[in-house]
């Protein structure tokens, strides 16, 4: 009797794990996969553009989120507070079970940076559009300027920290020579141009800018393919950490989302350049040393 019963909690268990494995979403989804699952209820789409751009036209039940506003704090660009998303994502009727599909511009950093805080916050259910907003997607799906209206839920924060390096471990990586990782343009890693009041880059880190994970197309900008992106990154090792920064935390939070689904280990320098390139008590390299 008792080992019947060990066998059907056993099924029970493996049946939960198994529905739990089906529902997990790809880190990247097609617009052919949003279309098809469209009116699916446990399904929220999040537009992280500018209110103005939302307004004028959305993919049709999508929820507004300027990234700006609500993904990051207004002065030092960081995390905003627990109460603040959790708040956020219960009034958009997000827990932790919802299906999450976010887009932007085109530049999928935006895009990148709400899927990673969602992830951080614990989310596991969490996908970028492959196409930013533009021709391809107003082709495909249906566009409206109406606000969706959405049953409130209650979104519980489990934070994940180590998705998150801090100054402290970006130290540690220079002295052990371990990777870094600069998702900003060539010029701001060249120190041409900066956010901070230095420029240059953090000592011993690659250039490995968010700018290589997309392509510009006419109908609107397109993520590569995993293809693609193995070729991007095959000069990286992947048994070694990876710390990755970029001028804010975004391009950072798109290169981590995809070298992880290609088997990378890696975590995001929040504080990125504008803290380290404000401190005068941390090391830089400049390579235009115009400055």
């Amino acid at each position: 009797m008792f080992l019947k019963l060990l066998f059907v909690v056993f099924l029970s268990v493996s049946g939960a794990i198994a529905s739990s494995t089906q529902k997990q979403m790809p880190v990247v989804i097609s617009v052919d996969w949003l279309k098809t699952h469209l009116n699916d209820k446990d399904l929220a789409i999040i537009d992280v553009r500018k209110e103005k751009a939302y307004k004028e036209g959305h993919i049709k039940g999508a929820v507004n989120m300027p990234v700006m506003k609500d993904f990051f704090t207004q002065k030092t660009l960081r995390l905003p507070k627990l109460t603040y998303l959790k708040e956020l994502f219960s009034n958009a009727g997000i827990d932790l079970d919802t299906k999450v599909v976010v887009y932007d511009n085109g530049q999928f950093c935006w895009a990148a940076r709400a899927v990673w805080v969602f992830k951080v916050l614990g989310h596991k259910n969490e996908s970028l559009l492959r196409y930013g907003y533009g021709d391809y997607i107003k082709n495909k799906l249906p566009i409206s300027q109406k606000i969706p209206k959405r049953t409130t839920a209650e979104f519980i924060p489990r934070v994940n920290n180590k998705m998150i390096a801090t100054k402290l471990d970006v130290l540690i990586a220079i002295q052990n020579k371990e990777p870094i990782l600069d998702g900003r343009s060539k010029d701001m890693y060249m120190g041409k141009t900066s956010v901070a009041k230095r420029y240059g880059h953090i000592p011993t880190a690659k250039l490995f800018s968010g700018l290589n994970n997309y392509k510009i197309t006419d109908k609107g900008n397109r993520l590569k393919s995993f293809k693609e992106l193995n070729k991007v990154y095959k000069s990286l090792p992947k048994n070694k950490n990876a710390i990755i920064y970029c001028q804010d935390g975004a391009d950072a939070a798109l290169d981590d989302l995809l070298m992880q689904q290609l088997g990378y280990k890696t975590s995001v320098y929040e504080g990125s350049w504008l803290e380290w390139g404000n401190d005068e008590n941390l090391p830089i390299v400049n390579p235009s040393k115009k400055r």
